[in-house]
């Protein structure tokens, strides 16, 4: 089985994984860890090679990681490729959402290359929120609840499609 977890910059699509994938047995994989590893930091991709190296990059991380399965989190950009979108048809998608408020306290990192404040935030969880909604199989907020019950929830839901597909 593999999960898929999408979401907006900040809406901790990583923290999730790595204890969703624990509590399911199964192996974690985060995209953009995968590309820093390989290219360095993201925002350096972004600043000398420019948004479309970098989703190119990013497409065959994401192709990779798929194929093995497990949990998977994505960047927030990695669904605007079609080719990526095709691929989540045979995954399960989990949708992270995370209001602005609680967006606001986790962005200022300055690792997020498209994302400069909470305004330039909105601004792009506007354009892309339907998207995310679309490919979305179960969606859970992580504003403010406790990680332990969100990852929970998840585990519940995912352990329910893998007992439907059995």
């Amino acid at each position: 089985m593999t999960i898929v977890l999408i979401g907006p910059p900040a809406a901790g699509k990583t923290r999730v994984g790595k204890r969703l994938a624990r509590r399911l047995g199964v192996p974690f994989i985060d995209t953009d860890a995968v590309i820093v590893a390989k290219h360095g930091p993201i925002s350096g991709i972004f600043a000398e090679r420019g948004e479309q190296e970098f989703r190119a990059i990013e497409r065959t991380v994401v192709s990779e990681a798929l194929a093995l399965g497990g949990v998977v989190s994505f960047g927030g950009g990695a669904v605007l490729d079609p080719r990526t979108q095709e691929d989540l048809r045979t995954t399960h998608v989990v949708l992270l959402t995370v209001t602005p408020e609680a967006a606001a306290a986790r962005i200022t990192d300055g690792k997020r290359p498209l994302v400069q404040g909470i305004e330039s935030w909105r601004e792009l969880v506007g354009k892309r929120l339907p998207l995310y909604e679309s490919l979305a199989d179960y969606t859970a907020d992580t504003s403010h609840r406790p990680m332990t019950t969100i990852v929970e929830e998840i585990a519940q839901w995912c352990e329910e499609q893998e007992q439907a597909e059995a």
